[in-house]
């Protein structure tokens, strides 16, 4: 006898979208109902999980290897699953959020991925959501223009042979979906309706095209959250029909659980993993999560300052490489943020240097492919990769046994000579009002002093605040970290903001309203887990 078929979901709080018929289906609603039914309370499980780890973490501020997963560390006979030949040549992959715009530049823009954002790069608007789902379905029909209002310019799709590969990236398991609730007023998980929808509209049409429903898993904590993700992977594949295996996903070890814990990441999604990614600023902000209060060795210098060089930082990404390669997965570097100037030369040479010099490093470390934020950056990652792979798709066989990093590498924040400093400082504020003032506006991956910012460092930008007052860092300057001194420089951040943009501007934007929710997130005694939290509650839309 069959099981009976879940209540339908509700769609609450949402202005009708155009098109949003041909996404939210019966047949779809009815999928994520059945995604929410049989995984949301293992979801709600990990994440209660999470904070019993971290109260662990405050209690003894260590992390080690997991003595009970030894066995799979030990164990050299399992591999991955093969690569699929579209995701075998990732040398280097342009991020963006699924704007109709985004969509026909980051596929027409000779990256060999696309990281197709619903997550750090797209604020959830109801809009953002459902629009960017009409957008990849036109984008695989090959139904897909944009003509900009300002400029007239037009743009179209290249040739299919032309066009990156998308790997999608849903929300994190922490974040709902307030649009979508079940019988009982529940909100299903972000992560399964981006998922959900996705891969319901897309995974046959994607197959018949020669690739499939690749995914990219943000916030990972633990194998634990890889094997419910896996779990989802098999549910999905047998409910529309397609084979097991079929599903790809590479995991951003993007938090400090996780990069205790790779090996039994890529283990739990062995049939369906296609990589590891170095998230950088998520890392640095999960570090501060964690360890907020251990103390004078974890306090952060500015986060311009920790570069990818850094002992803890270089320990965590050739591990990566290595236990990617042990493991026959792909390993994926992070993110060069630099958006070019039109205006200034200057910057964008030395700002050029850096990036080749930081896609050079992961090349001749033995990663497989890595990240920019803008098409013309594209360039310059690939010939540092090219450099190296040559006409290899890439270097798994550079298995790096010459890598050896302790559970103590990894935390080691005090090899670093740099110190949190008063410019950094106001960076931090600079950056996480400005950042959270056009994510209220539904903008997720927004420019601001020529870089590509997105929530992940406006987490670690309120994090670093944070963690300065309360470990009562002094500055160079003779200054103390205090509530009233980030009060101070929020306060001549508004006004700067105010007189660079002009008062019509001004009022017409969430200025006070960012300013606010930094303020409350950087400064409450009870440290928020995600700033998205508290800004979701305030998103219009």
């Amino acid at each position: 006898m069959s099981a009976p078929a879940p209540p339908p979901l509700a769609i609450v709080d949402a202005e009708p979208l155009p098109r949003q018929e041909e996404v939210l289906t019966d047949a779809a609603l009815a999928f994520l109902a059945e995604l929410h039914r049989r995984f949301t309370p293992r979801r709600d499980e990990l994440l209660a999980r999470r904070a019993e780890r971290r109260a662990e973490i405050a209690r003894t501020s260590t992390l080690d290897f997991l003595p009970e997963t030894a066995a799979i560390r030990a164990d050299d006979s399992w591999k991955v699953a093969p690569a699929p030949a579209a995701l075998d040549d990732r040398r280097v992959e342009i991020t963006g959020p699924t704007d109709r715009k985004m969509t026909i530049n980051a596929l027409n823009s000779g990256a060999r991925v696309w990281l197709a954002d619903f997550e750090d790069a797209s604020a959830p608007t109801w809009e953002n959501v459902v629009l960017g789902q009409v957008n990849l379905i036109d984008a695989y029909t090959r139904n897909i223009d944009f003509t900009d209002p300002g400029s007239g310019k037009s743009y179209a799709l290249r040739p299919d042979a032309e066009l990156a590969t998308v790997v999608t990236r849903p929300r994190g398991w922490h974040l709902n979906e307030r649009h979508l609730v079940d019988a009982d007023g529940a909100q299903v998980p972000g992560a399964l309706v981006d998922f959900g929808l996705y891969f319901f509209h897309n995974a046959q049409r994607l197959l018949d095209l020669g690739k499939g429903p690749y995914f990219y898993l943000p916030k990972t904590e633990s194998h634990l959250e890889a094997r419910l993700w896996n779990d989802v992977f098999v549910f999905a594949q047998d409910h529309v029909g397609i084979p097991q295996g079929t599903v790809r996903a590479t995991v951003l070890i993007e938090t400090i659980t996780a990069a205790y814990e790779m090996e039994e990441i890529l283990y739990e999604l062995r049939d369906h993993a296609s990589g590891l990614n170095a998230g950088r600023w998520d890392y640095l902000f999960s570090i501060v999560k964690n360890f907020r209060d251990g103390g004078p060795k974890f306090v952060l210098p500015d986060r311009n300052a920790v570069t990818m060089t850094a002992p803890f930082m270089r320990a965590y990404t050739e591990l990566l490489v290595r236990t990617c390669h042990k493991r026959g997965a792909h390993a994926i570097g992070g993110m060069a943020a630099f958006i070019p100037s039109r205006r200034d030369e200057a910057v964008n040479k030395v700002a050029f240097e850096k990036v080749k010099a930081d896609k050079d490093r992961e090349a001749n470390d033995g990663f497989d492919g890595s990240w920019v934020a803008h098409p013309d950056l594209v360039p310059i990652a690939m010939e540092s990769f090219d450099r190296v792979l040559g006409d290899r798709p890439n270097q798994k066989d550079r298995l790096r046994e010459d890598v050896r990093v302790t559970a103590a590498d990894l935390i080691a924040i005090d090899s670093l000579d740099a110190k949190p400093t008063y410019p950094g400082l106001v960076n931090a504020v600079q950056v996480g009002i400005r950042y959270i003032e056009a994510w209220l506006r539904g903008l997720g991956a927004v420019a601001i002093f020529n870089l590509m910012e997105d929530a992940a460092t406006a987490e670690i930008s309120r994090s670093q605040i944070w963690q300065w007052i309360n470990a009562g860092v002094e500055f160079e300057n003779g200054e103390k970290a205090t509530p009233e001194l980030a009060r101070k420089v929020a306060a001549e951040e508004l006004a700067g903001i105010r007189a660079e943009i002009g008062a019509d501007a001004f009022a017409t934007g969430h200025w006070q309203q960012a300013h606010d929710l930094l303020l409350r997130v950087s400064l409450d005694a009870d440290y928020a887990d995600f700033l998205t939290l508290p800004a979701y509650e305030q998103l219009a839309g």
